[in-house]
């Protein structure tokens, strides 16, 4: 699947020192990448039956700071996202809407696209949809059902007997991404796309796996499962496994997917790759931003849209600013005061680089770099340019590669590309 254009990342003096991040697993600060060669990183994708909101744009920018530090810390990045284009929620947008779901799934795809452009985010070099990965999915599946590592359900309600599902026993290392207790997992299964009291499962956290051909549904041939469509939580462990190999240094998303997501992924691979664990070295979760007093989610319709922010006239780097001015992991709300504000900072930072000279941009080059290797603490690196521009701005300072070199580390770390 082709994804989208990739910016120009200025090349900054010296290097940025080893990126620390916190992981959701162990709780902890812990450093991700290695200390030369090449960092893995795979990221959650779209289920794109709606435009990109703010929610997402904030889970896209957080781990885009993460490439933009370890690749200034002389890192080679390889970055995996999906798209799950075939999914429940897709397919029921599309009949309520009367849009093919292929067209439906094409067009918010083209739009995600065009606000990822904009919003300077690097783009993965592997964009995969799962209609294009079926075959590798239902591969996996097919070898957890060969492991013991799978079990089919008889139908219900008249449905077909043969949906594949996967024992969640059957990994020792089951809750240790999320930590959560049981009766927490089985709240937030039934929550996220979850069905805990299907008749026929051994356990009602019992992921599904594969799900065979309904009437009406897209399926496709895949051996002895039949013919049907994957589960959620699989297609990401199959093309993390066949992109990335094992462990992934970090898996990462928003935190509405520690639980079942991730945990799921996690525990898939585990058996798919025995003797391999862990999945992955770190999971890192971006905090869910609210919108009138709640989380922003398509299913409550509380959305702001990047393309519509667009399009009003907003400049893209302002939106780019109110994200990374809180951190990844916070939850923050969207309001008119947090645009206004962005937008103020980056006329303010716009005309701090335009002028002919400045303070030494040095000691604001090395605060920033130290800022997101501290847990990606974008606020504070913003606070440090913050700093220098204000400086600037009152006329101070004579050097006159300052604001080129200010320019260029706001681009290159931050990814704010100023007027």
């Amino acid at each position: 699947m082709r994804s989208w254009p990739a910016p120009v990342v200025p090349t900054l003096p010296g290097r940025g020192p080893r990126v620390h991040l916190h992981d959701t697993a162990t709780g902890g600060l812990v450093p991700v990448g290695p200390q030369e060669g090449t960092a893995t990183l795979y990221v959650c994708g779209i289920t794109p039956y709606d435009a990109t909101h703010l929610g997402h744009a904030n889970t896209y920018v957080s781990f885009d700071l993460l490439g933009r530090a370890w690749r200034d810390a002389g890192l080679d990045v390889r970055y995996v996202q999906n798209v799950t284009d075939v999914d429940d929620p897709l397919l029921e947008r599309a009949t309520a809407t009367g849009v093919d779901w292929r067209d439906l799934a094409e067009s918010q795809i083209e739009l995600f696209r065009g606000d990822m452009a904009a919003l300077s985010v690097v783009p993965p070099q592997e964009y995969l949809g799962v209609v294009e990965v079926v075959d590798l999915v239902a591969a996996a599946v097919r070898d957890l059902l060969a492991a013991g590592a799978a079990y089919r359900v008889p139908g219900v309600d008249g449905g077909p007997d043969g949906d594949v599902y996967f024992p969640v026993g059957s990994d020792p290392a089951f809750g240790a991404v999320s930590g959560y207790d049981r009766p927490t997992m089985l709240e937030l299964s039934a929550e996220r796309g979850g069905d805990p009291q299907r008749p026929g499962k051994r356990d009602p956290l019992d992921p599904l796996l594969w799900r065979v051909e309904r009437p009406g549904e897209p399926a496709w041939e895949a051996g002895e499962l039949g013919r049907g469509r994957p589960g959620w939580h699989v297609e990401c462990s199959a093309i993390a496994l066949e992109h990335l190999g094992m462990p992934i240094d970090v898996q990462a998303g928003g935190s509405d997917l520690v639980f079942p997501h991730h945990e799921m992924g996690a525990s898939h691979a585990h058996l798919v790759r025995p003797g391999q664990r862990p999945f992955a070295r770190a999971y890192a979760h971006s905090g869910m931003v609210a919108f009138d007093g709640e989380k922003m989610s398509k299913s409550k319709g509380n959305l702001v849209l990047v393309s519509k922010l667009l399009a009003a006239g907003v400049e893209a780097g302002a939106i780019r600013l109110a994200i990374v001015a809180h951190h990844w992991r916070s939850e923050w709300e969207w309001t008119d005061e947090v645009l206004a504000t962005a937008r103020e900072r980056w006329a303010a930072w716009t005309s701090a680089v335009s002028r002919s000279a400045g303070p030494a941009a040095g000691p604001v080059l090395d605060g920033v770099r130290a800022r997101l290797a501290d847990d990606l603490d974008a606020p504070g690196a913003v606070a440090a340019v913050d700093a220098w521009v204000a400086a600037a701005n009152a006329g101070s300072g004579d050097d006159a590669s300052a604001p080129g070199l200010v320019r260029d580390l706001v681009s290159a770390l931050l990814g704010v590309e100023l007027g």
